[in-house]
């Protein structure tokens, strides 16, 4: 890129000249977006996760447990379809040709695999349709359509086309029932859904079609997860079936697993898609707003041991193996299909938790590992190998999530562009014939500011959907310094104009810093970003009582320079029991990502902290979050 471009990118109000917006574009993040690019804090975390998870992972080691077939109860197959997935959304973002070079021959290995009767997997003949078999095929078939997507390479849907069909010769109406092949009441087999309906729309082949019919009939069945009825009967997800118990967790009696609970309604949504069936979406609209309720942390993700357990009200106690990545990153994808569906800009708010505070949280410092858990509090540490491999389901998936950002941040459809993502965004996007340029400017969410200027050659009539987070209660919007009313917290504000070259948005939202009370702890919130103390900080024992002072909800942070993390701040209040000699100390805070991302066992970090009681205050008083 060449210097002047590098300049003119520095400034938002600057306009660029339009022999230097087409140069050097390669990324195609979706249908109407040309480009796109995100820098600043988010973009460098992104690169870490490119470097370290995605251009660096050996591909053969993941292709060869299919090339042997020898697996009877595992689950490797799922890891190549994981890792391309993300592969193929990172390519889209970088353009890197390496990277593409890489993708194409891990799939030409993969469809080497297939054998005449069209299998491609890693299970022996006679363990075929237990355990994590269909699983797999599903993240094989997601997989291949991808790729397919990507490259419209025929050989790709062909050999998709003949792993599903070998899946019809075994499973349906008169042949094993698809609820009977695998765990979780049959959620995870059940989770195949989702590309059967991928492979409908490309081949338009109707058994394809039909058997998507049979699994939603399945999933309503008796030994069923009976994911529609339950939800639209207003049922928990926390406890849609009786706790199997200890022994029993993981096995097909566990109704409460959340990546494959969420994995299935991603494949109602798109069934609803073809069909328009109210109560497939209606199922996922009512089972969402329960996880919101119930589930979600103040970080942004939930499960224990990968299943739902009100885990809302339980946050601030320590768990095990809580907010396993995987549930992160499924989640996030549930909101962002919904968000592109209805619009509604209370699932990008969801995934803007998700994203700055457990899914940061979970990529190394150096960007070498994606952890399996993100506790509240503790330490950050490598999950297992898994299956006998290097690797583990989060490192393998924790990729797409990071690579799920850049269509999150914008969204243009028809004649309405979205913007979800506040930082340093740089895109070029169609509207109709013509190709328009956004830049956004901004250090969002160190400050509360950012600047959006417009760039085109001719004018154009469109609306911005700028979104304001349910969290900002003070903001301030004005289009060209016109200030912008009726400005609603968790609502977008519709921008529509007849937009021309150098036009601006800027926006002041409101970085107060908030306190969360709940059960006798507190937690404090800086926009969209939860803070946490560090022992790194030297300022006390972090497991610590104390006591916060806030007005109204609100506390005054003091924002510094920080030292070791990417946020930090300081705050007034009161350690210990010892009023005397603890009285007003200063303590450091910086935002949960940083916590403990060295994964050393001495760097500990803590979210919830304990209050001690004043009684002279009167009773303790609880809030829900």
């Amino acid at each position: 890129m060449n210097v002047y471009y590098k300049m003119l990118l520095g400034c938002a109000c600057l306009v660029l000249p339009w022999s230097v917006m087409a140069q050097e574009r390669k990324n195609f993040i979706a249908p109407n977006i040309d480009y796109i690019k995100v820098s600043g804090y988010v973009g460098q975390r992104m690169d870490d996760c490119f470097e370290g998870r995605i251009i660096a992972q050996d591909v053969d080691h993941l292709v060869n447990p299919f090339r042997t077939k020898a697996e009877d109860h595992r689950w490797q197959m799922e890891f190549w379809g994981k890792w391309v997935q993300g592969a193929i959304a990172a390519y889209r973002y970088t353009g890197n040709s390496e990277l593409y070079d890489k993708i194409k021959k891990s799939v030409e290995d993969m469809i080497s695999t297939q054998t005449p009767e069209g299998y491609i997997g890693n299970y022996a003949p006679e363990y075929q349709l237990t355990n994590w078999d269909v699983w797999g095929r599903k993240y094989t078939l997601l997989g291949l359509l991808k790729w397919y997507d990507l490259t419209k390479d025929e050989k790709t849907l062909e050999a998709a086309s003949k792993e599903m069909d070998y899946l019809l010769s075994q499973v349906g109406p008169g042949k094993v029932n698809i609820v009977e092949t695998g765990n979780y009441h049959g959620m995870a087999s059940c989770s195949i859904l989702e590309p059967t309906m991928y492979l409908y729309r490309a081949t338009k082949n109707q058994q394809y079609f039909d058997f998507a019919k049979y699994i939603v009939e399945q999933i309503e069945s008796a030994n069923g997860s009976k994911l529609i009825s339950k939800a639209l009967a207003g049922e928990n997800v926390a406890e849609r079936f009786p706790y199997p118990g200890a022994d029993n967790w993981f096995s097909p009696q566990q109704g409460q697993k959340a990546y494959e609970m969420m994995s299935c309604y991603i494949g109602l949504l798109e069934y609803y898609k073809e069909t328009h069936n109210q109560d497939c979406l209606n199922a996922v609209l009512k089972t969402v707003d329960n996880i919101i309720e119930n589930e979600i942390n103040v970080a942004g993700s939930g499960s224990s041991f990968e299943c739902w357990y009100f885990g809302k009200k339980h946050q601030v106690q320590p768990t095990y193996h809580t907010m396993e990545t995987c549930v992160t990153f499924t989640w996030m994808q549930l909101c962002n299909k919904l968000l592109t569906l209805t619009g509604d800009s209370k699932y990008a708010d969801q995934m803007e938790f998700s994203m700055y505070n457990a899914l940061m949280a979970s990529l190394k410092g150096d960007g070498s590992q994606i952890s399996k858990y993100s506790p509240l509090e503790g330490q950050h540490t490598a999950g297992e190998e898994q299956c006998g491999m290097h690797i583990n389901c989060c490192n393998a998936n924790g990729p797409r999530a990071f690579m799920m950002i850049p269509d999150y941040a914008m969204k243009v459809q028809n004649s309405d562009v979205y913007i979800n993502f506040f930082g340093r965004v740089d895109a070029y996007f169609k509207m109709g014939k013509q190709e328009i340029h956004v830049l956004q400017e901004s250090e969002y969410p160190k400050t509360g500011n950012s600047m959006i200027s417009f760039d085109m050659k001719k004018q154009a009539d469109f609306t911005v959907y700028l979104r304001i987070p349910e969290w900002s209660k003070v903001n301030k919007v004005t289009v060209n310094d016109e200030v912008i009313a009726n400005v609603t917290p968790g609502k977008y504000v519709p921008l529509r104009r007849i937009w021309k070259r150098g036009d601006r948005i800027s926006i002041e939202f409101d970085m107060r810093g908030r306190v969360v009370d709940r059960d006798q702890h507190k937690a404090i919130l800086r926009g969209p970003i939860v803070l946490a103390r560090d022992t790194r900080f030297n300022d006390g024992f972090v497991d610590e009582t104390c006591e916060i002072f806030d007005k109204d909800g609100y506390v005054d942070l003091q924002q510094v320079v920080p030292t070791f993390s990417w946020l930090s701040f300081r705050l007034k209040t009161t350690l210990g029991t010892d009023l005397e000699r603890s009285y007003e100390r200063t303590v450091s805070f910086c935002d949960f990502a940083s916590a403990g991302d060295t994964w050393a066992y001495k760097d500990r970090y803590r979210v919830w902290l304990p209050q001690t009681l004043n009684v002279r205050k009167g009773v303790y008083k609880t809030y829900n979050y």
